[in-house]
């Protein structure tokens, strides 16, 4: 204790303090989505908890203690003169508009979902066992669901398909889709809704998934379009595949070269396999930043169990990174592997094999 430097020691103190600050109004923000608070301040209009909570029908008393301490976050915004609460139009989109590319709350889900489950993430930790997907808390698959939609409808159909070499004009002509891994169905819809000509096939493990995958395709009005409960492993393409992709899964398989390999054998001559992959670098102390904070501590508590709770159980984790990802996929059979784009939150890689 001697040789503590207080600069230090009071500078690290301090973060503690925010951290745990922002650790609270993560969960009061989950509570104040669920409740529809955030829906009844969506409008910006400054508000005393007393009538947000008319709107939001919530109990005011408890709501103007969660409001200020989202306050003191900077989740949301105060007026002292008034007294009265408000969400700035940034604090909006990211808290109120689900439609907003910006919206945080699939993020928050997946946390509050891996707290719920404290004790069966520390046994997990401790033992070094796995833990399938399906045995996440509830929240996990909406929330993960959640989180990724967005930015799958800003750079799917306009920029990472497009980057890929003749994939958005084959699929405009008619081909076939392999969305694998397609959790709650998000990006399958949308390239059924994008591609009419072209027939798209949805697979997910986990059953409930596809449930609500089939609800969302209803919803949309596409026919051509259908899922299928099915691990990657044994996906049967009889015809084969023009175009597969996996989004933000690969790292989670226990099989990952043996999953490509599966998938290059389903592709017709001249398919493509796209793999989208979470940014990082290929060394720890490229990602020691808040991004690759949040994905190791995802790997931690979930992409690691899940790899682990599989045959092989490779667990490349969240942080793989390009060198050893594009190696997984040359190891799988493809000839051809180049990381065809990227966006500050992820890689997209493009495989192919050369036609014999």
């Amino acid at each position: 204790m001697t040789n503590l430097n207080m600069e230090k020691l009071e500078a690290l103190a301090g973060k503690i303090v925010g951290d745990a600050s922002a650790a609270l109004s993560i969960l009061l923000s989950y509570i104040g989505d669920q409740s529809g608070v955030f829906r009844a301040m969506a409008d910006g209009d400054r508000r005393t908890a007393e009538d947000i909570a008319e709107i939001a029908q919530v109990d005011p008393r408890y709501l103007q203690e969660m409001l200020s301490a989202n306050a003191a976050n900077g989740y949301v915004s105060y007026d002292a003169s008034s007294k009265q609460f408000y969400l700035s139009p940034e604090q909006a989109a990211i808290f109120a508009d689900e439609s907003s590319l910006a919206n945080m709350h699939g993020l928050l889900q997946i946390i509050v979902a891996q707290f719920s489950e404290h004790d069966t993430a520390l046994d997990v930790f401790k033992s070094g066992k796995g833990r399938p997907w399906g045995d996440q808390h509830v929240c996990q698959f909406c929330g993960t669901d959640r989180f990724f939609r967005p930015g799958y409808e800003a750079n799917l159909i306009e920029n990472w398909i497009p980057a890929l070499n003749g994939v958005k004009e084959k699929l405009e002509a008619g081909g076939t889709i392999a969305d694998i891994g397609c959790g709650h169905g998000s990006s399958s819809v949308l390239m059924a809704k994008t591609f009419p000509n072209s027939q798209v096939y949805g697979y997910d493990l986990h059953g409930p998934s596809i449930v609500d995958a089939r609800a969302k395709a209803a919803d949309a009005g596409v026919n051509n379009i259908q899922f299928e409960e099915v691990g990657a492993n044994d996906i049967s393409a009889d015809d084969g595949f023009d175009f597969a992709c996996i989004f933000d899964a690969l790292h989670d398989m226990g099989d990952p070269v043996g999953v490509a390999r599966h998938i290059r054998e389903g592709l017709k001559p001249g398919g493509t396999l796209m793999v989208v992959e979470p940014m990082a670098g290929d060394k720890v102390e490229d990602n020691l930043h808040p991004l690759g904070g949040v994905f190791y501590a995802a790997s931690t508590l979930i992409c690691l169990p899940t790899s682990r709770s599989q045959d092989v159980a490779l667990c490349l984790g969240a942080q793989a990174g390009p060198e050893r990802l594009t190696q997984v996929l040359k190891d799988a059979g493809f000839s051809s592997v180049r990381i065809a784009t990227t966006t500050p939150t992820n890689i997209v890689f493009e495989a192919t094999t050369a036609n014999l």
